[in-house]
């Protein structure tokens, strides 16, 4: 989406080894770079930085983010300490090589929390397990057709037709279409926490967590409990000098949150797993997660 594009018209790329915040607020100042992609996790480092407020980041106008999903109260704080910069969100996977649906600069208020409607040569819809369209506010599987596909999985033909299913490619990403054809994402199907015979969604009780004014990340999922099924945990990465209080964010919860999506355990850690990219890696917690004594 970047890289090529941007070859092809004669831009100058300044490439890092990794998205380390300081770094990246240190080449946009001397660099003078105008366009910036990156996770959530990176805009949220960048934001959590000392360095933030003294960096020179006028050059920036073009904020993109993508590759997971930007919580409502970040997005608004981007937008409030970099009110010169226009922000995209960019929805998709690498199977569709990658872009599916894009949200303009003019949408990110008025339609806070959705990706956006299909891009160029893309047809997003809904679907039910049958495999058939769902309306406006109903929840079913985000499905792409695009040229732009892939051609399948690499000798797993049995996951190439799954993917394929109804000739539509099954993003495994749940979500809901608004009156005006606009998606929201609601959860990875992986990621959707079965508590007590209701399902909650790890993006819901992230995003009512972000409210708290001395958490800086935060990540939700499910594991295995011998009474609920699954239990809902959160591991959080408080603001630094923060005094961590779960008590607060817990009352926060409630406030917010049906009982049964309130997270049993909140624990504190100093940072998240990420992959290079910076992408939060929820399958890491699950697989390190022990329960509190």
């Amino acid at each position: 989406m970047f890289l090529g594009p941007y070859v092809y018209l004669g831009a100058t790329h300044v490439i890092l080894s990794a998205p380390k915040a300081n770094s990246i607020l240190d080449l946009i100042e001397t660099e003078r770079v105008t366009e910036f992609f990156a996770p959530p996790t990176v805009w949220i480092s960048l934001l959590r930085s000392a360095q933030f407020e003294a960096a020179d980041l006028s050059s920036l106008t073009k904020g993109h983010y993508g590759a997971a999903i930007m919580p409502r109260e970040v997005l608004q704080e981007l937008q409030r300490r970099l009110p010169h910069t226009r922000f995209w969100n960019f929805y998709g996977q690498t199977e569709v090589a990658p872009l599916a649906t894009v949200l303009g600069p003019s949408e990110q208020l008025s339609k806070l929390g959705s990706c956006g409607k299909a891009g160029l040569n893309v047809e997003t819809v809904v679907l039910n397990e049958a495999n058939e369209r769902l309306g406006p506010g109903q929840i079913g599987e985000i499905c792409h057709r695009t040229p732009h596909a892939m051609q399948g999985y690499y000798r797993d033909p049995e996951k190439t037709a799954a993917a394929f299913a109804g000739g539509w490619f099954h993003s495994g990403d749940l979500g809901v279409l608004d009156e005006d054809g606009y998606l929201t994402v609601i959860d990875r199907k992986k990621d959707m926490i079965k508590t007590g015979g209701e399902n909650v969604s790890s993006r819901e009780v992230e995003e009512v967590l972000y409210l708290a004014p001395d958490i800086a990340e935060v990540a939700v999922f499910g594991v295995p409990d011998p009474y609920w099924v699954e239990r809902v945990v959160a591991v959080v990465v408080p603001k630094a000098g923060a005094v961590p209080d779960t008590g607060e964010w817990l009352a926060l919860c409630r406030q917010h949150l049906a009982p049964y999506k309130i997270p049993k355990d909140i624990l504190i850690r100093d940072e998240l797993p990420k992959n290079p990219s910076g992408k939060i890696l929820k399958r890491d917690l699950r697989q390190s997660w022990t329960p509190a004594p």
